[in-house]
């Protein structure tokens, strides 16, 4: 029993690896602006093909986009990405994502994901915090199709909106509570 114990760390380690090797480091100003177009072309692409995202879009007073994450695991795992913050159509700071997991899990995906912020309140965590831990803080309601068909203009009332999109591999599921938001130093 050891082995197989010692065999599904070693694994899980590995996953790790191509996780954070997967990544970028936002810190050149050539990753920076990288990162900064794959950015406003997901949510472009994201708002043109949803239209529950165009409509939130419309009212969000910025978005915090990761066009790719990488998930990867094995009994343990984790999910890793750079994004943007995005106001005004323009990119304003930049963060990575991380959300570490264990389970019964295997395989690995890539996925990204978009979480629209509607209030200066939202905006103003995001920025005071060290780190944001989606789930603390302000209220973010993950729009799947069943929360789209019931959202409205005049029903929009949380804090934050958030979307997955482009999920691709063997992984079942996607899921942002517990992901932990940090500003990326740039400096």
């Amino acid at each position: 029993m050891g082995i197989f114990k010692g065999t599904i760390a070693a694994v899980a380690v590995l996953a790790m690896g191509s996780v954070t090797a997967c990544s970028t480091t936002a810190t050149s100003a050539a990753a920076r602006a990288d990162l900064s177009t794959d950015g406003a072309q997901a949510v472009n692409k994201l708002v043109r093909e949803n239209p529950a995202a165009a409509a939130i879009s419309s009212q969000a007073r910025a978005v915090l986009v990761f066009p790719a994450i990488v998930k990867a695991g094995l009994g343990v795992g984790g999910a890793y990405g750079e994004g943007v913050l995005r106001r005004g159509g323009t990119t304003v700071d930049y963060y990575n994502s991380f959300t570490g997991s264990w389970g019964l899990q295997a395989g690995a995906q890539s996925y990204g994901y978009a979480v629209f912020l509607m209030n200066e309140t939202a905006i103003e965590y995001l920025d005071q915090s060290d780190g944001w831990e989606i789930g603390v803080g302000p209220t973010v309601v993950v729009v799947n199709q069943g929360v789209a068909e019931n959202l409205s203009s005049s029903t929009l009332q949380d804090d934050a909106y958030a979307f997955i999109f482009d999920q691709k591999g063997l992984m079942a599921g996607v899921s942002i509570e517990g992901t932990k938001v940090s500003r990326i130093q740039t400096r």
